[in-house]
């Protein structure tokens, strides 16, 4: 048995609680995963797991065990990145999560020049515009947007966009163009169905406020179905400016209602709770920062 294999099967078992997402994450089967905790427990003498009806759980040693474990192995990462120097490349796998579009759009065209960095380096891009549970998928690090619900995570603000008002040119040679928030209740919308959307808007200009419920017979929980119906002129989008911005540029899309703002939503880069960043996950970080604040503009970013 390698003891540090052992103890990282452990240790991913007891933050999924179980031993089929320890499997999946470990990249090996489940019986192998089983065998190892086993072997695991007769060399320290003690049980280590319990099996209850909400899945697996540490017992008390296991807890103590649990700690020092996972120290163990981040070390070991840290000691051999360390060992090959400052400069070395990244090497094993970088799982990234991530909204679909968002991703789609300004992450993933930036990975080959992050890749190229460090050619010993896999890549998995986990792509939800929900919110993936970081430790039971194995997470290295996430993108998220919006308002952060789980105060417990370890996570850094990197940018802040604007929300907007946006339509195709079909829709709005058919429906005419909205000039003030008041106006978008005689119009279609899509609807974004996820926390950064909604169907309630507050419109501020100067010290105006105009508070409007948009309606709509579309709505999609994820922002590429927003994007289509917008596209096939369904109707209008209140969405964040990322959302839009190649269209934005080529005149597929256009802005409407510019003079009033809607509050804007945050960029988080976020790490798993209950776990120390790797250096490939602050390699990444860090990356991804300075291509966002040189692609936008600093770190308050008004177009991601």
């Amino acid at each position: 048995m390698n003891r540090l294999v052992a103890m990282d099967a452990f240790v991913r078992v007891v933050d999924t609680g179980s031993f089929t997402a320890a499997s999946r994450q470990l990249r090996v089967g489940q019986p192998a995963v089983s065998k190892m905790i086993a072997q695991l427990e007769e060399r320290v003498g003690v049980k280590l797991l319990l099996r209850t009806t909400l899945g697996l759980k540490p017992t008390e040693a296991g807890e103590n065990f649990y700690e020092h474990a996972k120290r163990a192995v981040e070390e070991a990462d840290e000691a051999e990145l360390k060992a090959r120097g400052i400069g070395a490349a990244l090497t094993g796998r970088l799982r990234i999560s991530g909204a679909v579009t968002f991703a789609r759009l300004h992450i993933v065209p930036r990975l080959p020049k992050f890749m190229a960095l460090h050619p010993g380096l896999e890549v998995e891009m986990f792509l939800d515009d929900g919110n993936v549970d970081l430790i039971e998928a194995g997470i290295d690090i996430a993108l998220r947007m919006g308002d952060l619900q789980d105060s417990s995570l370890t996570s850094r603000k990197i940018g802040r966009g604007r929300r907007i008002v946006v339509g195709a040119p079909r829709y709005f040679e058919a429906m005419g163009e909205p000039l003030t928030p008041a106006e978008l209740v005689d119009h279609e919308a899509v609807i974004y169905d996820q926390r950064a959307g909604g169907t309630v808007w507050l419109f501020t200009k100067g010290t105006s406020e105009s508070s409007v419920t948009i309606k709509g017979r579309m709505r999609s929980n994820a922002a590429e179905g927003v994007r289509e119906g917008v596209f096939a002129g369904i109707g209008l989008a209140v969405a964040s400016e990322w959302m839009f911005s190649p269209e934005l540029a080529s005149g597929r899309v256009r802005r409407v209602i510019a003079d009033w703002e809607l509050p804007p939503v945050d960029l988080w880069i976020v790490f798993p709770t209950g776990r120390n960043a790797s250096m490939k996950a602050r390699a990444f970080a860090s990356f991804i920062e300075q291509e966002l604040r040189a692609d936008f503009g600093g770190r308050e970013v008004s177009g991601f």
